[in-house]
Order: structure tokens, then sequence, then C-alpha cells
């Protein structure tokens, strides 16, 4: 009987296939398209960063104090901020320091730290939330106990307070990293807490334990497939969470900590000069508005894509709108 039960299971669900039908749910979206290709085109500046500085000839910290103008206290001398053939977007305001480099670099660490804590944030969601799924007793208590009081907790005061009387010796972003993950595990352990023991009770997990299966075997056979949806997901959606958490602790003077460039410290920076030198704030404003919308609308396609009922219902408005059309 468990063999029966099971059989059908393991070749019902083609991963080959679901990736497929993903794909192709995914580019009947044309939103989604252009976000992933902005997006995809934010990630390849921030890998090529130092190819790219390598071509323009310059070095994020590198100073040109002849490039600014000292009498009106420091700013970029020439239209637009200083933009010329050896300086593609200008300087920066004060110091001289290359834009274009500075931003391409902040780019590697506002997307790297927003990627990072993502990757810890559904390592320990998803761990903990089998553990408590699985575990009963004690082990669901101390878990859903845990996340409660982290959930009622202000994460941004508590980050603030953390990175305020961390030891410098230990890098600034592998720190922001690590606080945004630490407290930013709770949404996605929830959802798989609550998954898990949903699944618990369904034919096809009981016929796994009764063929001998193991805990942790029937949790990587037969959960994490079934929830490997509302996962990916929600992780997609926390990684425009995390770009903003990183770039705000920046912005109040507790994230990364300058000569190292990011958006968010760019932005603490052009505080000062919006008036003087425009572009020093719209550059790191826009491209973080731009890479945040375009991962919201990517998370948005992704839930659609993998919600059967979302995609039908946008099947069903897409027919609807042709037909409207062919009238």
């Amino acid at each position: 009987m468990s063999q029966a039960l099971l059989a059908p299971r393991a070749g019902a669900g083609a991963p080959a296939a679901g990736g497929r039908l993903l794909w192709r749910r995914l580019r009947a979206q044309r939103a989604v398209t252009v976000a992933a290709a902005v997006f995809a085109l934010l990630v390849l500046v921030a890998i090529a960063a130092p190819l790219l500085t390598w071509c323009e000839g310059q070095d994020p910290n590198a100073y040109h104090p002849d490039l600014v103008d000292s009498a009106s206290g420091g700013v970029p001398i020439g239209p637009f901020g200083g933009v010329s053939g050896e300086h593609w977007l200008g300087v920066e305001p004060g110091t001289g320091r290359d834009l274009f480099a500075r931003i391409v670099y902040g780019a590697r660490v506002s997307l790297g730290v927003a990627f990072v804590a993502t990757l810890v944030q559904v390592a320990l969601g998803v761990g903990l939330g089998l553990f408590a799924a699985l575990g009963g007793g004690w082990a669901d208590r101390i878990v859903s106990r845990v996340s409660d009081v982290g959930a009622a907790l202000p994460g941004l005061v508590i980050t603030l307070g953390l990175l305020a009387v961390a030891p410098a010796s230990i890098p600034r972003p592998v720190l922001i990293t690590l606080f945004i993950a630490g407290l930013g595990w709770i949404g996605i352990s929830k959802i798989v807490r609550a998954g898990a023991l949903a699944l618990k009770g369904l034919d096809h997990v009981s016929a796994a334990r009764l063929s001998g299966w193991g805990t942790w075997a029937i949790a990587r056979r037969e959960l994490l497939p079934a929830l490997a949806a509302p996962v990916i997901t929600y992780a997609v959606l926390l990684v425009p969470g995390n770009i903003v958490a990183e770039a705000a602790l920046s912005f109040l003077g507790v994230g990364i900590k300058p000569p190292t460039p990011s958006w968010g410290q760019m932005l603490t920076d052009a505080n000062t000069w919006y008036q003087a030198a425009p572009t020093y704030l719209l550059l790191p404003a826009g491209l973080l508005f731009a890479t945040v919308l375009c991962l919201t609308v990517l998370g948005e396609g992704v839930r659609t894509a993998l919600d059967p009922r979302a995609a039908q219902r946008l099947r069903a408005g897409t027919d609807t709108s042709r037909e409207e059309e062919a009238r």
C-alpha cells in the first residue's frame, strides 16, 4: 500500500517540467521580464565593477581635489557634477572621488549584503521551521516562543543598538548581514512550520513514514519540495527589504563606513549636497528605487507563477482583454 502511494508521487513532480512551466509563466508577464532584465543588468554591473572602473581608468577611493571648487565648499567643477570623458558620472563633492566607480562598487556592497542576508534568513527559517514542526512538543514551543518575541521586537532599533556597540575590528558588511539575517528569519520559519504541520497528515507522508523513512528523509523528499513555492516567493520578496534595511542603516550612520562605498552611505553624504550637486543624491537614490522596484515586481511575478490559481486568473484576464480588443 505504501509503495503504491509513493510511486505516483515520485514520478509526478519532475523538477525539469516544473522549471519549464515556471519559466513559461514568468515569460508571459511582460513586467516581470523587463524587471528581471533590468535587475540582471544591475547585478552584472556589480560583478563587473573592477573591469568597468579599469575601463574608465579610475579608482573608487582616489581623491581628486583639483576637480572640486574649494572656494564654494567643494562643489564639483563643471556641468552635471563634473561629468567628463574621464569621469563618466562626475565626481563626489568635497573629495573629487569618481562617482561612477563609487556607484558600481557600492552596488557590490548593497546587493551582496542583501543577497547573503537573504540566504542566511532562508537557511535559518527553513531549518527552524522544520525543527519546530517535526520535533513537536518542547521543540515547537521553544521555536514558536522565540519567533513570537522576535516578531514583536523593533528590528531596526535593535540593529541600531547592536551596531553602535559592535567592535570595529569586524568588517561592517559582515556585521550588517548577520544582524539583518538574525532578525529576519522569523517570517520564513512561520511559513515553513505551518506548511509542514499541514503536510504531516497527508497520505503520501504517512506512507513514507510507514515505509521506514526517517524524519529528515521525509522532510527532504516530501516536505521541502511541497514548501518550495512559498519559500522561494518569500525569499524573493525579502531581497528588496534587505536592500532598504542596509541603505537605512548606512543612512543613519551605523552601517557601511567610509571609504567602503554603498548606496545608503552615499545617500548619507549627499544629504548636505542635494542643492549644490543634485546628481550625487539622485544617482544612488534612483538606483535604489529601480532595484527595489524590479525585485518587488519580480517577487510578485514569481508568486503569481507558482500559484496555479493566480496564474489561472492571470490567463483569464489576458484572454478577456484579447476578446475585448478583438471586438
